[in-house]
């Protein structure tokens, strides 16, 4: 299994970014994907996660409310629609997946740069 991320770039203060992520290969027993983000010096933290089969959507209290994340399983597709962007959200967004009955996230992406400036 990949996962390809595209979408991230430079944007600023208060602009708008759409992140994409593209699973190839065998998937299956999908549970979940999750965008997680990594700051310069930080650890990796959770942003947002939906479901695959109910499309049941979390998020990181950072970006409730600006961030919208959705999932097209016919294209085996997420995106992550970020609105109101302030420099704090600037990192390395990377994909992953989970798996059924399955702990944690098993694939994870490349991951796709967004710096936002003030």
């Amino acid at each position: 299994v990949q996962l390809e991320e595209a979408g991230g770039g430079l944007v600023q203060t208060g602009g708008s970014l759409r992140l994409s992520c593209t699973a190839f290969g065998d998937i299956v027993s999908v549970e979940n994907m999750a965008w997680f983000r990594q700051a310069p010096g930080k650890e990796r933290e959770f942003v947002a996660r939906i479901t695959w089969n109910s499309a049941v959507t979390t998020y990181a209290d950072s970006v409730s409310g600006r961030f919208a994340i959705s999932r097209d399983t016919a294209k085996n597709t997420m995106w992550l629609q970020m609105y109101d962007l302030n420099p704090e959200d600037t990192g390395v967004y990377y994909c992953t997946i989970g798996l059924t009955f399955t702990p944690g996230y098993q694939y994870w992406g490349q991951g796709t740069q967004v710096t936002v400036t003030s």
